[in-house]
């Protein structure tokens, strides 16, 4: 099994990746190019782990364990060192990703898994340039990393079985839900999802059929309550497919099926209105703290994260 993993790139999913491999146990090294971006990460985590902590979800003493499982450096190569498992969070700059590669084949040992936690460039893309691609594969995780259980994987037909059965056994033991897809796929699965979802909803947004403050709530207390414990393909099963295959043929016809960005959001990045990192985007956030926005958002997960579990414990 895996004994030490690296985490290349200590940004917003970086240090989040680091971290679920320090609480469950492992040695992890986190790399990046600057002293300074370690530090915020280091300040990340903490963060995360207090409140973890106010949650009672771990305690003050795991808290100090998990932070012992992380080494930080700016040194490639000693990152490097005894890791038999390497992922990257690197900008979704194709280049860039090439160059990382390149580096990682000369320094790395042949049986090395190298994974990508890209969330848009397909594999064969990636793996173009590569001495070994049967190595390399793309471990999705989402956002918030540390606290969002799925795990896309995504393979090659030239990646190899032990690859795939050594990053799903990795990622359950690190306590995430990994799902392997059966052939890649423009976009993957999830984002393809959101995509549909979304189109849909910012279409009727649009269209002035509900406020933005109503489709959120439509989608948190109507599907999303229920997605959380079942799914949408459970959903059409308990609700009857006959029922379910009347209402496709009548709204598919008429769903919305645009090819670009709505242009109400095309405005919006075209002011720089970006979301919650500007501190503007659909929503204000100028008059609270982006920090304050995200504890909040990072408790709830945590709140359904326990009773998820819970509910895991009452199924065994």
């Amino acid at each position: 099994m895996i004994q030490k993993a690296t985490v290349i790139g200590s940004g917003v999913m970086g240090h989040g990746i680091a971290q679920v491999f320090a609480l469950a146990g492992i040695p992890v090294h986190l790399y990046d190019l600057t002293k300074e971006k370690l530090t915020n990460a280091l300040a990340s985590i903490n963060n995360n782990l207090d409140l973890y902590i106010k949650n009672e979800l771990i305690t003050p003493a795991e808290k100090e364990q998990a932070l012992k499982q992380i080494q930080m450096t700016t040194d490639l190569e000693e990152s490097l060192v005894n890791s038999k498992f390497v992922i990257e969070a690197i900008p979704e700059v194709l280049q860039l990703k090439w160059d990382l590669y390149r580096l990682l084949e000369t320094i790395c040992a042949q049986d090395v898994i190298i994974a990508s936690n890209t969330s848009t460039i397909p594999l064969t893309k990636l793996i173009q340039h590569s001495t070994y691609p049967e190595r390399f594969i793309i471990a999705h995780f989402l956002n918030p990393a540390p606290l969002v259980p799925l795990v896309e994987v995504i393979k090659h037909e030239c990646t190899s079985k032990r690859v795939i059965d050594t990053t799903m056994s990795l990622l359950k033991i690190i306590g995430k839900t990994p799902i392997l897809l059966k052939k890649e796929i423009q976009g993957f699965v999830v984002n393809r999802i959101q995509a549909a979802l979304l189109r849909e909803a910012l279409a009727l947004i649009n269209n002035d059929i509900v406020d933005v403050e109503d489709m959120d709530k439509i989608i948190k207390d109507g599907p999303g309550f229920r997605w959380a414990f079942i799914g949408p393909i459970e959903t059409i099963d308990y609700g009857g497919l006959d029922t379910w295959k009347r209402i496709f043929d009548n709204l598919f016809p008429d769903l919305d099926n645009r090819q670009s960005s709505p242009e109400f959001i095309n405005k919006l990045v075209a002011q720089n209105k970006l979301g919650v990192k500007t501190g503007e985007g659909i929503y204000p956030y100028k008059e609270t703290s982006i920090d304050n926005v995200l504890t909040k958002r990072d408790s709830n997960f945590l709140r359904l994260l326990k009773i998820k579990a819970n509910k895991q414990l009452i199924e065994k």
